[in-house]
């Protein structure tokens, strides 16, 4: 279970007390996540009155690894800003201070309007479509989001963590990995497009960050990885998540059209942003490589949390690098 920091019923009520959302019927951790802990929420509250129901859900997340707390004021502000534009994207809820998170136990922790919806592990067409068209709303929306960040897990970043991780540790996960990931980095350092239409982006859109009613998108989350970068750049991160089974070796090309068309239905790429994709998606393949790699090597063998095989986003690279340009191929 993804709760790393054990939080007592006294401490959760102590907590959710500073905030105006009722009185703590109920707290269950949640499973999924490897990064932070995180709690369902019940309270009954003004809102719980207010829709008529008995309770009413919050997500409690606390911030255990991998996020620098000094930027959370920019993924919780950037939450509320896409919330407040009409963005399939969950608000935080602020403390009667006005503070979007509190500190507990020496860690950050936060609290998260719940969205409902569920999230898939075999998408359809129809979910894809809109995927895409909550991605382009979201690239759209932040036009006038004043704050900034930058991306580290960017290109330079990649070549860190595979330069850190070790020739030798890398071969010992396949003995091909060493050669394809120094030889890909070599690629995209030369290769790697700039002067393309950029702001805040998601940059971790996979499934289980996506809830659905039905083929409707009703929430985009876990925002920990947003940066400014290149929208097609994180176009390419969402292809590269969606488009494939979950070990790369099978392409789903209705999955990767109604990405597209969705997407497209709401903000048209550039003709500068179309021919950009196929190395873009080389990158993003690389994105992962490197830092399951580097998760792979660093998890100890009796962690709870199993870490992602690089491989799966290996086998996406190579369809990119065999297939980018008549995938991404221009529309006539």
């Amino acid at each position: 279970m993804a709760v790393y920091t054990h939080l007592g019923a006294d401490q959760l009520a102590a907590l959710i007390a500073h905030y105006d959302v009722g009185t703590l019927v109920s707290a269950k951790g949640i499973a999924e996540g490897v990064s932070n802990s995180n709690w369902l929420i019940e309270t009954t509250g003004p809102e719980a009155q207010r829709d008529g129901g008995k309770t009413t859900r919050y997500i409690l997340t606390m911030y255990e690894r991998r996020i620098d707390i000094a930027d959370l004021p920019f993924f919780l502000g950037l939450m509320d800003h896409l919330a407040a534009k009409g963005c399939a994207v969950p608000r935080t809820i602020h403390d009667r201070e006005g503070a979007s998170h509190r500190h507990v136990e020496g860690k950050a922790a936060a609290l998260i309007e719940f969205l409902p919806g569920i999230s898939v592990d075999r998408p359809t067409p129809a979910q894809a479509h809109s995927v895409g068209r909550a991605l382009a709303r979201n690239h759209l929306a932040v036009a006038d989001f004043t704050m900034t960040r930058v991306n580290d897990m960017a290109l330079a970043a990649w070549s860190r963590a595979l330069e850190g991780c070790g020739e030798e540790a890398l071969a010992a996960i396949d003995p091909a990995l060493p050669g394809i990931a120094f030889e890909e980095l070599r690629y995209l350092e030369r290769q790697w497009p700039g002067g393309l239409p950029r702001g805040v982006v998601h940059a971790d859109l996979f499934p289980d960050n996506v809830l659905f009613a039905g083929e409707d998108v009703s929430g985009l989350i876990d925002f920990y990885f947003a940066a400014d970068d290149a929208f097609a750049y994180d176009y390419a991160v969402t292809h590269a998540a969606w488009c494939f089974s979950g070990d790369g070796r099978n392409y789903h090309a209705a999955i990767a059209d109604a990405l597209m068309r969705g997407y497209e239905e709401v903000r048209a790429l550039s003709p500068g942003e179309r021919a950009a994709l196929p190395v873009l998606a080389r990158g993003a393949a690389m994105r992962f490589i490197a830092s399951r790699a580097e998760d792979w090597i660093s998890t100890p063998a009796d962690a709870l949390v199993t870490p992602k095989d690089p491989m799966d986003f290996v086998h996406r690279l190579q369809f990119y690098r065999d297939h980018g340009s008549e995938v991404f191929r221009p529309a006539n």
